[in-house]
Formats: C-alpha cells, sequence, structure tokens
C-alpha cells in the first residue's frame, strides 16, 4: 500500500537545502556585481552591511571584518561600486545575499578615491591651513633627510646640499618608502629627528613612481605626525606633478627631491654677494657717523664758549638778570590780583554772616542746641538759650501766643 502523505519539512530544514543548492552552485561562487549602495552600516564589529540596488531590483550585501580592512577607500551611501562575492543564504532569516570579498568605486580608482577622501577629511580638520605652517629656517645648521638609503633622491640631497652650502651638517634617518610597513617606518623617524632634536629642518620624500609606489605618503598616520611635528618639514616626494597628502600638510611642498635640497639651504654666492653688500653698507654708515662727529667736534672747539668762557658767563648772567625781573613782576602781579579776590570773597562771607544779622538788633533761639522755628517747637517751662551780637542769655517759656 502506497503512504500518499505528503514529507512535511521545518523552516530550518528548507532554508539549509535552499543554502545547499547556492552553495552548489558554481556560477554563485565568484560574482561581479554593479550597482548603488544604500542602508550602508559600518558595524562595530567591523563587518559592513549594505544594500546594493540599480533602477529595477536590490540585494542585500555583507562585507566581513577580513576583507573589509583591505579597502583603501570609505564606502558610502549613493556611492556607485562594483563588488566581487559570492551568493548565499542567511538561514536565520531565509534571505540570499552577497557576501563580499572586494570591492571597488566604480568609475574611479579605489586609490584615488581614497585620496580625495582623506584630503577632504584632513582638509576639514585644518591640517592644511596656511596659519599652521612653520618657518623654514634661513641659514639650518643641521639638515634632516628621510629616504631610502638605496634611491637616487638621496645622491640628488647630498649633492645638492654640499654644493650650495657645504656648512649645514646633513643628518640623514634611513626609512621605507614603499611596501608593507613604508608609512610606520617614516612616522618612526620623522618621530626620531623630533625627540632627540636632531635637525633644524627634515626633508622627507622619494622619487617618482606610480600611485601605489608613492601611497605611503598618503598615509593618515604620517600625515598627523608630519603636522605636530615641531621641526619644519620639507615634503618632496615624486616629481613635480604628482601630489600625496605630505605635500599638503608639510610646511613646505617641494616639486622634487632635487628643489627641496635648495629650499631646505641658502646658495653660498648668493649669500656671499648679499654679505659683501651688507659690508659695504656698514663701512659706509661707519664713514657716515664719524665725520657726522667729527664736524660736531669741530664746531664744538670753535664755538664762542670755549673761545671766550667769561664773555658767555657773562651773557648768561644777562639772561639770569632779565629772567629774575620777569619773575618778579610776574609774582607782584599775581598777589595783587589773589589780594583783591580774596577781599571780594570776604565781603561776600561777612554779608552772609548769621552775626551780622544779630547786629543789626536780631537774636536766635535755640532748644537743646536746635533753632527754634515755629511754636510747636517748644512747651511752657522749656529753658531756651538766646543767641545775640554779643553773647547769650538763658530765658524760661511762660506762655506761648
Amino acid at each position: 500500500m502506497i503512504d500518499a502523505r505528503p514529507v512535511v519539512y521545518t523552516v530550518s530544514q528548507l532554508n539549509r537545502y535552499i543554502k545547499s543548492m547556492f552553495d552548489n552552485d558554481f556560477n554563485m561562487q565568484t560574482v561581479f556585481l554593479e550597482g548603488e549602495i544604500s542602508n550602508f552600516t559600518n558595524h562595530r564589529s567591523g563587518h559592513l552591511y549594505f544594500t546594493l540596488k540599480d533602477e529595477q531590483a536590490v540585494i542585500k550585501a555583507v562585507m566581513f571584518k577580513s576583507s573589509a580592512i583591505r579597502l583603501k577607500f570609505a564606502p558610502a551611501d549613493s556611492m556607485k561600486v562594483i563588488v566581487r562575492g559570492r551568493i548565499s543564504v542567511y538561514e536565520a532569516s531565509g534571505q540570499y545575499q552577497v557576501y563580499v570579498d572586494d570591492m571597488q568605486p566604480q568609475g574611479i580608482g579605489e586609490l584615488a578615491l581614497a585620496f580625495e577622501q582623506l584630503k577632504e577629511k584632513l582638509g576639514n580638520e585644518g591640517l592644511f591651513d596656511r596659519e599652521h605652517k612653520k618657518a623654514i629656517p634661513r641659514y639650518p645648521e643641521r639638515v634632516g633627510v628621510i629616504t631610502s638609503p638605496t634611491g637616487a633622491a638621496l645622491q640628488d640631497i647630498l649633492n645638492i646640499l654640499n654644493r650650495r652650502f657645504k656648512y649645514s651638517e646633513v643628518v640623514f634617518c634611513p626609512a621605507l618608502v614603499q611596501g608593507e610597513g613604508s608609512a610606520q617606518s617614516l612616522i618612526e623617524a620623522l618621530r626620531l629627528f623630533n625627540e632627540k632634536k636632531a635637525a633644524d629642518v627634515i626633508i622627507i620624500g622619494r622619487g617618482g613612481g606610480s600611485i601605489e609606489d608613492l601611497w605611503s605618503f598618503n598615509d593618515e598616520a604620517l600625515a598627523r605626525e608630519i603636522y605636530k611635528s615641531d621641526i619644519p618639514v620639507i615634503s618632496a616626494v615624486g616629481h613635480e606633478t604628482d601630489f600625496t597628502i605630505c605635500d599638503f600638510v608639510a610646511d613646505l611642498r617641494a616639486e622634487t627631491p632635487s628643489a627641496a635640497a635648495e629650499y631646505a639651504v641658502p646658495k653660498y654666492e648668493e649669500q656671499a654677494v648679499y654679505l659683501d653688500k651688507l659690508k659695504k653698507e656698514l663701512l659706509g654708515n661707519i664713514r657716515y657717523i664719524l665725520e657726522s662727529e667729527n664736524n660736531r667736534l669741530n664746531a664744538l672747539v670753535n664755538s664762542d664758549a670755549l673761545k671766550n668762557p667769561i664773555r658767555s658767563v657773562e651773557l648768561k648772567r644777562i639772561l639770569l638778570d632779565s629772567l629774575s625781573d620777569r619773575l618778579n613782576k610776574q609774582e607782584s602781579t599775581i598777589l595783587s590780583t589773589k589780594r583783591l579776590e580774596l577781599a571780594g570773597c570776604a565781603s561776600k562771607l561777612n554779608a552772609l554772616s548769621p552775626l551780622n544779622v544779630l547786629s543789626r538788633g536780631y537774636s536766635v533761639a535755640y532748644k537743646d542746641g536746635k533753632v527754634i522755628k515755629e511754636k510747636k517747637d517748644i512747651n511752657i517751662n522749656d529753658e531756651l538759650t538766646l543767641k545775640l551780637s554779643d553773647g547769650e542769655a538763658l530765658c524760661a517759656v511762660k506762655e506761648i501766643r
């Protein structure tokens, strides 16, 4: 007898079966998709979660931390990308999605996009602002050089430094300039110069190359180390048309390593001409001062004060007598004026004096030292004091009318 009952699966069994179909399909193991990123989330675990979409459809995507750390740029919403990955099913939700192993920005190279993103980020933080740039010393005693010991850039720098201004000491710190660990090598060299205060100016750079070869000089940590350097830094990376993040954050950007050496020290011949000019100006100023003082001395020697001192004293005595007469005259005038002013003030004060009023037959009554103005201020039998022009009288109140 045939059992016609249908087979009943659990949801987990079904999702697992569908997942196995995707996992066993060779065509689903490596796929390339292009689309626009939306709903992007950079999870604290380091995994990236987002949706890829075009005009008609969407698909969920995840990029695990192990793959995400290899990205040179920062994915974001609305960015058009091409991804490489595999298609599978997340059993817990029964949703199929693409597991991304690699990602490239569409229409622009990954490194070029990473460069622009970092440039914008550091620019917004003010690391490129002119007010933070330190001046390059005019006559450095020690010039620090950070580059590869085997590159042609080192020899170009040394030759020009020696030819232009051999009086500056060169302090060289070798570093990796490309490949794994090169950025950290450059950071450590720069940090060492600052810790030891081993130079007055630092040249950091290398010769030309591809964008991949120069990429160490686009490292964010290196840019921040250059920014906080106490010693002025000249960036000399690649050729004249090459630009790196170090060029923007450094105190001075040189087109080439050779140009950096020219910016770091003055040219001896030019300084010799300048010093000779200063010498001539100094000698001319000394001659002018000596001639001026000699003329002044001759004028003093030939003056009447030295030739006929008695006459000079007599002239000063006549002047003194004249000033004394003027002083005495002004003194008499001032005293007369002040006497008149004083008499006028005394007359005004006398007119206002209460004693003057009393002398005309009036008196002033006081009670307890206060002037009595109204009858309410006194009572029967109160003792009052009468102020007269030539004395006082003690009285008692007998009647109030």
